[in-house]
């Protein structure tokens, strides 16, 4: 009876909180969910989720319509029109996967007799990875008869995964054209290893013979993403600084026993790939200043012409939304997801010559028919170096610039993920907007987009140039009359979060509160205790006690929060999932503990199941609650 009512008062404060047409918290979570499942010359079929707030469940229908959006009717999986990628082209063979247990891990694998033990013994690192402990198995690959016969472990009881962990799917797998092979995506490497590298390779299993072939071996970064034409090239997506998460990607094909790397030439990174129906071009979605688009290249006939030609691609979509997905194409109409900062993802056909767009779902139409959104525009400020720095600016909705606005500065994550037209259900720019913020959200160095020179320039650096970007675009838009200059606030997650909690230290009384979720305060406990340490390495520069490192010994010391926290002042909220071993709970806890310590104004919200984001429905109308009661109190 408590947890209803609880329920109950939140969605009554949610609700009488402000005006019933513009977003609100429970409208923003119980959106229709639309995802792309295929495209063929008859029907496009997709998917659509629906959150029930009240239930804590989400559940899941599917749809197919004609290439014109018409006709739109529901089916099943059982129908015929979701095609099964697991099934070999022939149809006599089907893959599934299993976890094996290959490794002794728990009290119980050694000492057998003692049931009731719950401990783990490790030998090496990744001992844990995302939110899951490592308990001894992997996930491999089985090949067995359409009906479940003979079932095969190709994988040969080996200690690696397949899909990777911890966001692997079948992305990760797929049958040669002919069916008479398999190619899978691992990292064949275990314990430090594992932890300190990024080496992904493509390997292809051949039926006949029981012999797997590395077929990237020669690069040392990831692999992924491999990928037939229709003719039988294939294709895949490389970075290749092994260590380096955020490396430029490329696309490369296999013609002739070479390989090409189609996007050598091209000052950008590939987000995703798709083959065209006759296999004579690629086609990609990509970051480009603070939006994603699709792009298309040309296959070459070889690979001297190609690299004397060097070919650039072609941009085929332009304009102030994301391309989120390419769901599949028929002749020259290609069918993707579509969305910007004011509205989640439908479904748009996109004609590949011109570019031009068709809406084609509509599951969200409604309620949008029915809400206020506030105007989202570009802004271009003037950096410490004098370069342009893009910003998004969100206003509330009735926006009336003789009035002032409290005003947000919104810091990215990733680190160098894109800030493009995304419609998160967290950070969510129309929600905040509706409780009468302005928010600007700035395209800072480290973000694709902007060329490559521009997303790398934040490795070993995370104090430097783009701390000065957060402070250029904040004050860029200070000096307009509409901002309400006293009564600013900074919020962000993951390195977003770190950015809170710097420039806490550093804001020069700018700004009146803070928000950081799961960020990093202290990069030395972080060091030891995160799990995907090629990351760290890569950044940072090293380890801590690494004395003769100068970028590592300025990141843990000069570019750590927890060396500046004794020049916190203003108050801060601190958000922290108890199962985040990307970035652990000590970091949450340790920065709270400072805060009170010092007699700051701060508020800890924890969630004790939950990882690296907030994917309880429930846990997330709570966290909306009070990220909105925090700013209310402190702004």
């Amino acid at each position: 009876m408590r947890k209803y009512l609880t329920l109950a008062s939140l969605l009554f404060l949610s609700l009488t909180s402000f005006s019933q047409n513009y977003m609100t918290p429970e409208k923003l979570i119980e959106l229709n969910r639309v995802s792309g499942v295929s495209v063929s010359a008859e029907n496009i079929v997709y998917s659509v989720s629906k959150v029930d707030i009240a239930s804590d469940k989400r559940s899941t229908k599917y749809f197919a319509m004609a290439l014109d959006g018409s006709g739109k009717k529901e089916v099943s999986t059982s129908d015929g029109l979701i095609i099964d990628d697991n099934i070999s082209p022939d149809g006599k063979l089907k893959i599934s996967i299993e976890d094996i247990k290959i490794r002794d891990v728990n009290g119980t694998d050694f000492y057998p007799e003692l049931k009731q033990s719950n401990m783990m013994i490790y030998n090496e690192l990744n001992y844990r990875h995302w939110d899951t402990w490592e308990d001894g198995k992997y996930s491999h690959i089985m090949i067995s008869n359409v009906d479940g016969s003979n079932k095969m472990d190709i994988m040969a009881n080996e200690p690696f995964d397949c899909p990777q962990k911890p966001f692997g799917g079948g992305e990760d797998y797929i049958w040669s054209p002919d069916g008479k092979s398999l190619l899978y995506v691992t990292k064949k490497l275990h314990g430090t290893g594992y932890a300190v590298s990024t080496n992904t390779d493509i390997y292809k299993y051949d039926l006949a013979t029981s012999q797997t072939t590395n077929l990237t071996e020669d690069n040392k970064g990831y692999d992924t993403d491999p990928a037939y034409s229709s003719i039988g090239i294939l294709g895949y997506c490389q970075m290749v600084r092994d260590g380096y998460e955020s490396d430029k990607k490329d696309i490369i094909i296999i013609l002739d026993g070479e390989k090409i790397n189609l996007t050598a030439h091209w000052d950008g990174t590939v987000n995703s790939f798709t083959w065209s129906n006759d296999g004579k071009k690629i086609f990609f979605t990509a970051a480009v200043k603070g939006t994603v688009h699709i792009f298309e290249i040309e296959v070459p006939k070889n690979k001297v012409k190609f690299e004397a030609k060097k070919t650039e691609p072609k941009q085929i979509t332009s304009g102030q939304f994301d391309i989120r997905g390419i769901v599949g194409h028929v002749k020259n109409t290609m069918v993707v997801g579509r969305g910007d900062m004011n509205h989640a993802t439908e479904l748009y056909s996109v004609d590949l010559t011109s570019g031009e767009m068709t809406q084609l779902s509509h599951e969200n139409d409604a309620l949008y028919k029915g809400l206020k959104l506030g105007k989202v525009e570009r802004r271009i400020t003037k950096a410490t170096d004098g370069a342009d720095l893009h910003s998004w600016v969100i206003y509330p909705p009735d926006f009336d610039p003789t009035k002032k606005y409290p005003t947000l500065l919104y810091c990215q994550g990733g680190p160098q993920g894109a800030l493009s037209q995304f419609y998160s259900y967290r950070w969510n720019f129309q929600l905040m907007a509706a409780h009468g913020y302005i928010i600007i959200a700035p395209n800072r160095r480290g973000m694709p987009g902007y060329g490559v020179e521009w997303n790398e320039q934040i490795s070993k650096n995370y104090g430097g140039q783009n701390m000065d970007d957060y402070l250029s675009a904040i004050d860029d838009i200070s000096k307009e009359s509409y901002v309400d200059t006293e009564h600013l606030g900074c919020i962000g997650a993951s390195y977003g979060g770190y950015s809170a909690f710097y420039l806490s230290a550093i804001h020069e009384d700018r700004f009146n509160t803070f928000v950081s979720h799961d960020g990093i305060y202290n990069w030395k406990s972080m060091y030891g205790t995160t799990e995907e340490l090629f990351f760290l390495n890569w950044d940072l520069g090293g380890s801590y006690w690494d004395k003769g490192n100068k970028d590592a010994h300025a990141s843990h010391t000069i570019f750590n929060p927890s060396e500046r926290v004794q020049d916190w002042r203003s108050p801060i909220l601190i958000i922290q999932g108890g199962i985040d071993f990307r970035v652990p709970i000590g970091q949450g806890l340790e920065a709270f503990q400072a805060a009170q310590l010092q007699g700051i104004k701060s508020r800890l919200l924890y969630f004790p199941e939950e990882n690296h984001w907030v994917l309880d429905y429930q846990n997330s109308l709570i966290w909306h609650t009070e990220f909105y009661k925090w700013l209310k109190e402190t702004i």
